[in-house]
């Protein structure tokens, strides 16, 4: 069938590991990343805990072979580590052998290195040091991510909130469909900034304890960093290189219902829209979908919106489901690219991965998440949320190939 993307290439950092295998073995057996921040100095360190990648700057240039740091934000580093990572995944030495693209998504872009000029300035009276400054902006990051990778086809960044990673790949997914491009690779990264963290906690949706979505006594998201990116192929160059891929990218729905600036509908009508597109390009009936990796916050708003529209969609029958943001953090622009590989490893191994922290259900809903690690599954169809501030929604649906 003409047009169908796959995916033949994965790559991921986060609070639970620094590669795929890693992430996978925490994943197996329960292994949290939440905990105490340690590369910020931020006066709720010792309040808040974070999913922090375990390693610092110098550390993480040291991994991608970087001798100077000056012209690289964190969020640029943990970028190029999981982008090339998915591009040797995906067996690819030379690019540009056919038309390839990359799409990365933020939403803190240098924010960090920003917060570094704007403390530098006050406290010396002076301009700062401009080179913190420079690579504040999105795009930044992924300049950096297609120089070290050699892409020059198609660069670009998406910034949509928290959905920003998912909507990367649907955008890969449509230049390949139209015949724009042979492969694309898209995802997403961001860093832990004093900006998110504090901006959260103005809006008092951060949990002083482990996060727990879906639970009846959730009161809040852990903020967390990494980033997350897939090889996305045509079936054209899949079938002329031989190789079998992960799975196929089977169909993708975004929708902005503009309820609130940072809340979901009450009712979860653009996320049960955004679902609803996926599944409908998908041509796929509802009880086909083997596991959701649902967006689950933790917050009160969230996963009651999210479930009422499960609920909706399913007609009450809701597959296994669970929400992995309580080993990783809330990794913002960076998370549907995250939880992208997650599903597509969920396929790989035949597993759905637990709910951490969760014991009781929601009054209004009464859904349990999986709750232990499930092995020996049939996962054929994997849905993954991602929903932003702004009511921005995207589903992504992944299929066995």
């Amino acid at each position: 069938m003409p047009g169908r993307v796959f995916i033949t290439g994965i790559g991921i950092i986060s609070a639970i590991g620094d590669n795929v295998a890693e992430t996978l073995t925490s994943l197996i057996i329960g292994k949290s990343g939440i905990g105490k921040n340690t590369h910020i100095e931020s006066q709720y360190k010792e309040i808040f805990p974070v999913g922090e990648v375990n390693k610092g700057d110098h550390e993480l240039a040291g991994v991608l072979g970087i001798n100077d740091i000056r012209e690289y934000t964190r969020t640029s580093l943990l970028g190029m580590i999981a982008a090339k990572e998915a591009l040797s995944d995906a067996g690819l030495t030379d690019i540009s052998k056919a038309g390839t693209g990359l799409i990365s998504a933020t939403s803190v872009g240098g924010m960090h290195r920003s917060e570094m000029f704007y403390k530098d300035f006050l406290n010396n009276h002076s301009k700062g040091r401009l080179m913190n400054i420079i690579h504040h902006e999105c795009g930044d990051s992924t300049e950096k991510i297609a120089d070290i990778l050699g892409v020059k086809d198609f660069v670009s960044t998406v910034s949509t909130a928290c959905s920003s990673s998912a909507n990367s790949i649907m955008a890969g997914a449509r230049l390949i469909k139209n015949g724009k491009l042979q492969r694309v690779i898209a995802g997403g990264t961001d860093s832990l900034t004093l900006f998110t963290i504090n901006g959260f906690n103005s809006l008092m949706i951060l949990d002083k304890n482990k996060c727990r979505p879906f639970d009846d006594t959730r009161s809040g998201l852990n903020l967390g960093e990494g980033a997350g990116f897939v090889v996305l192929e045509s079936e054209e160059m899949v079938i002329k290189s031989g190789k079998k891929p992960y799975c196929e990218l089977k169909g993708y729905g975004n929708a902005c219902d503009a309820y609130h600036q940072t809340a979901s509908s009450p009712e979860g009508n653009g996320a049960y829209l955004a679902m609803k597109k996926a599944l409908d390009m998908s041509s796929l009936k509802e009880s086909d979908i083997d596991y959701i990796n649902v967006h689950g916050t933790g917050t009160q708003n969230n996963d009651l919106s999210e479930g009422k529209a499960m609920l909706r969609l399913f007609n009450g029958k809701v597959p296994p489901f669970s929400s992995t943001k309580a080993y990783t953090g809330h990794t913002l622009g960076a998370s549907g690219g995250i939880e992208a590989v997650i599903s597509v490893l969920a396929m790989k191994e035949n597993i759905l991965f637990p709910g951490l922290h969760f014991t009781t259900p929601i009054k209004e809903l009464g859904m349990i998440p999986v709750i232990t690690v499930q092995t020996n599954c049939k996962v054929n169809h994997v849905l993954s949320n991602s929903f932003g501030f702004g009511g921005n929604n995207s589903s992504l649906i992944f299929s066995q190939s």
